[in-house]
């Protein structure tokens, strides 16, 4: 069988190449397997890894080795119990004892079983996902930075080395020290011409003249052409450098046909939403509103915890969300998103309030408005009226939940990519 021997040197992070080519290779099935684990946790669990399952079957790799070539001769081995056609009973006693080196935890060699890491089980769920219009209208200063130029410094690392302000500064140093011996020898040169042209040249002010010559010129010839004081580096500094921000609106209905199983889908989709968010923004503020008649602004252990008796006013909420925007969030400076969450109930005369305000005052200033419906058993006047919107407007998409195993398909329609 033929060997090979990889002789490379190995890098220190060798292993996380070939963990990576792995990754790629198996990308459906390890995808596939995500999918299935996402359904079977909750959403608050997103952030953990997750043990993958692959089939030894789908494993196989390729190699090298000898055909058989030429012509053989084989000899099988035979038995003296059996023959061809023979019946082979069954075993007395029931099934077979089997070998006793199965896996205790019911895994085989018929699996391939690793974990994924927290970051590599986010990147394939969020892998087939796109915020939708993304547009960064203006950036704002976050902890990020990135080298910028900062002028000239006398010392640094040679690969910064500026040699035209070295020469440069070179060039003046040269001038500077030289500038005085430059001068007195144009002097003594003159008064040398002037006594040889009165014949004078064999005068002892004569050679006096030429020994300060000689003297001059070795000291406008001593002056280095470039010394270490006139190197120059570039010089870089880490300068701030903004990065997009976003605003994500939580909008949910706390009246008292909202229980707490409909309370736990919203909050899960609400999470799964925000984790969505992390992936394309550094700097996420999120705003809790709850409402029932009356809307208000809370914390989010008060936003998932309260809940209210009465009837459900939706244009409160809607209302609310407008001022705070207009407030604290302008729409030329923040990415903002709005999601959601209802039973459907509404008074009927609001309805129709709610798609105004929605349509004329908050969709002209967010990226984007989801709105989901948990558990309506027949859609109702508000959703009647956000179907009117979403049919006409891009930035809305609604959708319906009824029941935990919804949350990740309605997401995956609501914040697919839009094929262009």
């Amino acid at each position: 069988m033929s060997q090979l021997v990889d002789r490379r040197l190995s890098g220190k992070n060798r292993s996380a190449v070939n963990r990576q080519r792995f990754l790629r290779r198996y990308k459906g099935q390890i995808r596939k397997a995500v999918t299935e684990a996402v359904s079977g946790r909750g959403v608050a669990d997103l952030e953990r890894g997750e043990k993958i399952s692959i089939p030894s079957k789908d494993l196989s790799e390729p190699i090298f080795h000898h055909g058989p070539g030429g012509r053989r001769n084989v000899v099988h081995p035979g038995n003296q119990e059996f023959v061809s056609g023979d019946r082979v009973d069954r075993p007395q006693g029931g099934g077979g004892q089997g070998g006793g080196k199965g896996s205790p935890d019911g895994e085989g060699m018929d699996e391939f079983v690793f974990e994924l890491s927290k970051e590599e089980f986010m990147e394939f769920f969020f892998q087939d996902l796109a915020l939708p219009d993304l547009v960064k209208k203006q950036l704002a200063a976050v902890p990020e930075t990135k080298r910028a130029r900062a002028g000239f410094v006398s010392s640094g690392n040679p690969s910064n080395l500026h040699v035209v302000r070295s020469m440069k500064q070179a060039i003046g140093r040269r001038l500077a020290m030289a500038a005085g011996p430059r001068e007195a020898l144009r002097e003594a040169e003159e008064a040398l011409e002037e006594l040889v042209a009165a014949g004078r040249g064999d005068s002892p002010e004569a050679d006096e003249l030429r020994e300060d010559i000689a003297t001059l010129k070795a000291r406008v010839a001593a002056v280095p052409f470039i010394d270490t004081w006139d190197l120059r580096y570039a010089n870089r500094v880490d300068q701030p450098t903004p990065s997009s921000q976003a605003v994500m609106f939580c909008v949910l209905d706390v009246s008292g046909s909202m229980d707490e199983n409909r309370k736990n889908i919203a909050k899960r989709f609400f999470m799964l939403l925000y984790l969505f968010l992390t992936k394309s923004y550094e700097r996420i503020e999120l705003v809790f509103i709850r409402h029932h008649t009356v809307a208000s602004e809370v914390d989010e252990e008060n936003f998932f915890s309260a809940r209210e008796s009465g009837g459900t006013v939706v244009s409160s909420a809607l209302e609310l969300m407008h001022d705070i925007i207009l407030e604290r969030y302008p729409s030329a400076a923040w990415n903002i998103y709005a999601a959601q969450a209802s039973d459907g109930d509404n008074w009927e005369q609001d309805s129709m309030r709610c798609r105004e305000l929605i349509s004329q005052s908050i969709l002209p200033l967010v990226q984007y408005y989801a709105y989901v419906e948990i558990e309506a058993e027949e859609p109702q006047s508000l959703w009647h009226e956000y179907a009117r919107i979403a049919a006409t407007s891009p930035r809305f998409a609604m959708q319906r939940i009824l029941g935990l195993e919804d949350i990740y398909p309605v997401f995956r329609e609501l914040f697919k990519k839009k094929v262009t």
